[in-house]
């Protein structure tokens, strides 16, 4: 059994909050596309791929597409996301994810993102974060969505230990199921009762004291 445990944080949602420039180039296309995106609808974008989004999507809009359409959407979609992303910094670094990294990383515990995002490095970069990351698994790596656990299990073997040793924050509950059938401690990061499936739920990490973080270091028997 490993001595050192892994820790595997999303990125949207609960590193920085990036949901709400995803929403509003989401609301511009359909808008573009002659019909309206709610916030409620929105909801249903947690943890799914910019593809399964965008399929979604249009089928809110009851839009008939090809398949050249599809991907020209798609890119608009990014392309408009990156733009609103461009000025980000550190401000957009949810509350006490630094403290919680820092802490990590002083027991030299393995830290990985494990994200749908296929912008990650660029958006860990801008908040000055992604020297915390020992391992990086986004969109650009992975072929199955979450629910699926392909991205945590990648990012376990990268981290060069098992699934039975990692730790995951998230708060959707897509990745939280991907969480649990990996076989990883799931933390929820967010609504109680929206995240259930989760082991574990704080609001946000002010919530989650270096003790409770220690806790997590004792190897499970």
């Amino acid at each position: 059994m490993s001595n050192k445990k892994g820790f595997i944080f999303d990125l949207d949602g609960v590193i920085v909050d990036t949901a709400k420039y995803h929403y509003l180039a989401w609301k511009k296309l359909a808008s573009k596309l002659g019909f309206e995106f709610t916030l409620e609808q929105n909801e249903l974008f947690k943890g799914v791929s910019r593809k399964r989004c965008l399929e979604i999507l249009l089928d809110i809009g009851g839009i008939k597409w090809s398949h050249e359409q599809f991907e020209a959407w798609m890119t608009a979609k990014n392309e408009d996301y990156l733009a609103q992303i461009e000025e980000m910094d550190e401000s957009e670094i949810l509350p006490d994810v630094q403290r919680v990294l820092q802490h990590l990383k002083a027991k030299e515990m393995p830290i990985a993102l494990g994200s749908a995002s296929k912008n990650a490095i660029p958006i860990l970069k801008k908040v000055k974060l992604l020297d915390f990351f020992d391992v990086v698994v986004d969109g650009n790596q992975v072929s199955k969505a979450k629910p699926d656990p392909e991205v945590f299990l990648i990012a376990a073997k990268k981290m060069g230990l098992t699934a039975n040793d990692c730790v995951v924050f998230e708060d959707a509950v897509a990745g939280l199921q991907a969480a649990n059938k990996a076989g990883m401690i799931s933390i929820g990061i967010g609504d109680a009762k929206v995240l259930f499936d989760a082991q574990y739920v704080f609001s946000n990490f002010t919530e989650m004291d270096n003790s409770f973080l220690n806790s997590l270091l004792i190897p499970q028997e």
